[in-house]
């Protein structure tokens, strides 16, 4: 039933309708992008959008300062995105909700210790943590999806623990111990699918946390290499033409702001329709 509730809402549909986009985007980008994104045409630089009165129909969003296309950019720079947000969130989900499980599950000094490793991990600010775990990674999109899997991690543990305390102290938990489950049992027959929609929740949320942060990390030269396109490389490079072509500036800050705006819609639908806390104030 929550499985249909949450196909009925509006975020969850918005929201859903946004990342499946901008994921077709993703994965197709070779096959629809007008040209290669690194392809410089030094003859055809600041080219406006085709709809402009100056504007060339071969480059439908128009050309940065090297001539490259800003639509085949944005579309490769989509890849790198949901790259960096799939396999950094899953990583972080894992590694936060394994140690959210056997934390509030077992409790005693071993919730103590994973509780006090979180609270000084989370003292750091995370952009500044992420900004020196690149230092020592070194950049690349390998060592970007490692510095948000170590930084982030903390927030699935920390909201994922104070689940899983509650949930251990209901009655069907207490009845399948009686009963002679195993940890390992109890764990993942009995605690684990109730909070798996919070964990649903997490994913999609961090999702759209690990595209800004990638963007931050590429626009300060810490992400994708030179022969690689990233949207937050694109408005570092649009800076020094603002004045000449704001579009190669506001398009790729409006492609993070749409897949930002995916993810949360959609993250938020979910908390509404799977939490069974929040049934009153589900969508309509």
């Amino acid at each position: 039933m929550r499985k249909v509730a949450a196909l009925r809402s509006g975020r969850v549909i918005v929201g859903l309708a946004i990342v499946a986009v901008v994921l077709a985007c993703a994965l197709f980008a070779p096959l629809i992008a007008p040209h290669d994104p690194e392809e410089q045409n030094l003859i055809s630089t600041l080219l406006p959008p085709a709809w402009s009165a100056a504007g060339d129909p071969t480059y439908l969003l128009g050309t940065d300062s090297l001539g490259r296309d800003v639509l085949s950019r944005l579309l490769y720079g989509a890849r790198v995105a949901m790259t960096v947000a799939m396999l950094a969130s899953l990583g972080a989900m894992l590694a936060g909700a394994t140690l959210a499980h056997i934390g509030g599950y077992f409790g005693g000094k071993v919730d103590w210790l994973i509780g006090r490793a979180v609270d000084v991990w989370m003292s750091f600010p995370p952009v500044v943590l992420s900004l020196v775990l690149m230092t020592g990674l070194g950049a690349g999109v390998r060592s970007v999806i490692l510095a948000i899997v170590l930084v982030d991690w903390t927030r699935f543990c920390r909201v994922l623990r104070a689940e899983v305390l509650v949930t251990t102290r209901q009655d069907y938990v207490a009845a399948a111990r009686l009963v002679g489950f195993s940890h390992w049992r109890t764990l993942t027959r009995e605690i684990l699918p109730a909070t798996l929609p919070l964990l649903i929740t997490l994913v999609s949320i961090e999702m759209g946390i690990a595209v800004i942060v990638e963007a931050v990390l590429s626009f300060v030269g810490m992400s994708v290499g030179a022969n690689q396109s990233a949207w937050g490389q694109m408005i570092a490079d649009a800076r020094q033409s603002i004045y000449e072509s704001a579009w190669n500036l506001i398009l790729p800050m409006l492609a993070i702001f749409v897949t930002v705006l995916g993810f949360n819609l959609l993250g938020d639908g979910l908390r509404r329709t799977l939490d069974p806390r929040l049934m009153q104030t589900r969508d309509v």
